[in-house]
This record gives structure tokens, C-alpha cells and sequence, in this order.
């Protein structure tokens, strides 16, 4: 017999509690691989989602974490794939192996997301899982389908041509940034009905693993704000602009809200606030 609705949502709520520790790091992984913070997001909804389906097709509950390392890695790799401009054929590079070390430089721990685009998605998947996250030679090798040996020709490249990129500079956009404004000096004046007709008429919400909404039940999502202590700032993510939440108290963003316009209207909101360590991979500038 199918599930009922309720039997699914309960059954969802249960493998998002279970597999809840394993996010973040997750997250950290598909962020690299796609150089952002919001796609890296979005690969790791769809692992999720792969997960869940998967789950339902098998009696046992698979060792977690390398299993769903091994469910974000194809998701990662399908989302390369549909985005050509991003995507660099993989390499063995086997030769380079013999020119391995065991510990990374710390600059390349340190490098900034938008860097590791720059790298073939082999060598960008094996410096992320061995040198960021901390994973073994054999678990990054597991989770990329392929030989520790090949893992190691990877990192040895990797690791060498991400010392060696550079940041692009990003131009600014005034018309983009006095929209944004607009929206957060409303917000902060808690000038609701003016966040309302600011907003198109079907405008489509995501509250990113939380919820979606479309059109009036929008106007939920700001009822819900007026017993909030949040402000927002306008800050440059990733060279888009977007909205940094801050709760009251914090010296750093707590999230990010990113909105669409059509014709002077809001037309989509994304709202990260319920996944918020996306905060800790982002790259923010004022």
C-alpha cells in the first residue's frame, strides 16, 4: 500500500534528523566542487533527495556517511555536467604520483571556493576530500570510484595549480544594489505592507529544506519575520549581490536571502535561513 502524505513527511523528518551531523561537511564538499555556496547547496538537496529515494528501495541503512559522500560525488559531478562552462574533463595523471606528500600546504586548505573551479573536477574532488575535509586516501578513493594511486596523481596537481589561480574581480551593480537596499531598509523598518506591495503577485518562495510557496501564501513568510530579531545588510556573495541576515547579537551573518526582481517587484525569494552552514563556506564582502 502507498504512504499516505503524513506517513511521507514523518518518514522525511526522520532521515533529515538522521542524516543532520553529515550535512554541514556535505555541504563543504559541494561547495568546493561547484565554487558556491548556493550551488554547493542546491548538489546537496538533490544528494538528499537521492538518499531518501534510495532508502525506500532497501531494507538496511547503508554505512551513512561514505554513502552519502558517494551520492553527493555523482550528483556533484551531473550538476558539472549541465553546467559545460564549469565542468573540465577528468585526468588520471597517473606520472605524478611519485611526486606525492602525505600533508597538503595550508594555503591550500585555506583557498577560497571560487579557486577551486579553476581545477579539472578530479583534482578539485580529491584536494577537497583529502586536504580540506580530512578524509583518508582510501575513503577519497571510494568516493570517487577510482584508485588510491589516481587519487594521489590528482592531488599532486591539484594541489599545485591551486596555489597558482587567481581571483576574478567582480564590477558592481548600483541599479541591482538600490533595489536591495530598498528591500532591506523596509525590512529593517519592519515596515511590513510595504515588504508586501513590494513583492509581485506570484512570487514564488523557497525556504530552502524547509518549505515552498507561491503567490499570496508569501505574505506567511513576513508575518512570521515580525517576531524575528533579524536585520539585513546588503553584501556581495560569490560577486552576486544578496541579503546578509543578521540575528540580533551576531558580529557575523547568520544566513542569506536571495531575491529575484521582475519589472521593480520582487519575484523570488530564497531564504537559507534554515540551513545555516552555508554561512561558514561563503565568501562575503560588504
Amino acid at each position: 500500500m502507498p504512504a499516505t502524505p503524513a506517513g511521507l513527511a514523518e518518514a522525511r523528518e526522520q532521515f533529515l534528523a538522521l542524516v543532520g551531523p553529515v550535512r554541514p561537511e556535505l555541504h563543504r564538499y559541494c561547495a568546493r566542487l561547484t565554487g558556491s555556496v548556493i550551488e554547493g547547496e542546491d548538489v546537496v538537496q538533490e544528494t538528499l533527495a537521492r538518499a531518501f529515494y534510495a532508502l525506500s528501495m532497501t531494507p538496511e541503512v547503508p554505512p551513512l556517511r561514505p554513502w552519502l559522500f558517494r551520492i553527493a560525488h555523482n550528483a556533484a559531478l551531473d550538476f558539472l555536467k549541465s553546467h559545460g562552462h564549469k565542468y573540465t574533463e577528468p585526468r588520471a595523471d597517473m606520472e605524478d604520483a611519485a611526486g606525492f606528500e602525505e600533508r597538503p600546504d595550508p594555503a591550500v586548505v585555506r583557498a577560497a571556493l571560487a579557486r577551486f573551479i579553476a581545477l579539472p573536477v578530479t583534482q578539485r574532488s580529491a584536494v577537497i576530500l583529502k586536504d580540506v575535509l580530512g578524509h583518508s586516501l582510501e575513503e577519497t578513493a571510494e568516493t570517487m570510484g577510482t584508485t588510491v594511486l589516481a587519487v594521489k596523481a590528482a592531488l599532486v596537481r591539484g594541489r599545485a595549480k591551486l596555489l597558482e589561480a587567481t581571483e576574478v574581480e567582480v564590477a558592481p551593480d548600483v541599479a541591482a544594489r538600490a533595489q536591495l537596499d530598498r528591500y532591506a531598509s523596509l525590512f529593517n523598518a519592519r515596515d511590513w505592507d510595504g515588504l508586501r506591495a513590494l513583492v509581485a503577485d506570484d512570487c514564488r518562495l523557497d525556504l530552502v529544506s524547509k518549505s515552498q510557496r507561491r503567490g499570496k501564501e508569501v505574505r506567511v513568510y513576513f508575518t512570521n519575520y515580525e517576531k524575528a530579531d533579524v536585520s539585513l545588510r546588503v553584501v556581495r556573495l560569490e560577486g552576486r549581490l544578496a541579503l546578509a541576515a543578521h540575528v540580533a547579537g551576531a558580529t557575523s551573518p547568520s544566513y542569506f536571502i536571495l531575491l529575484g526582481w521582475e519589472g521593480g517587484r520582487v519575484s523570488t525569494i530564497r531564504d537559507f535561513r534554515y540551513v545555516p552552514y552555508v554561512v561558514s563556506e561563503a565568501d562575503v564582502s560588504e
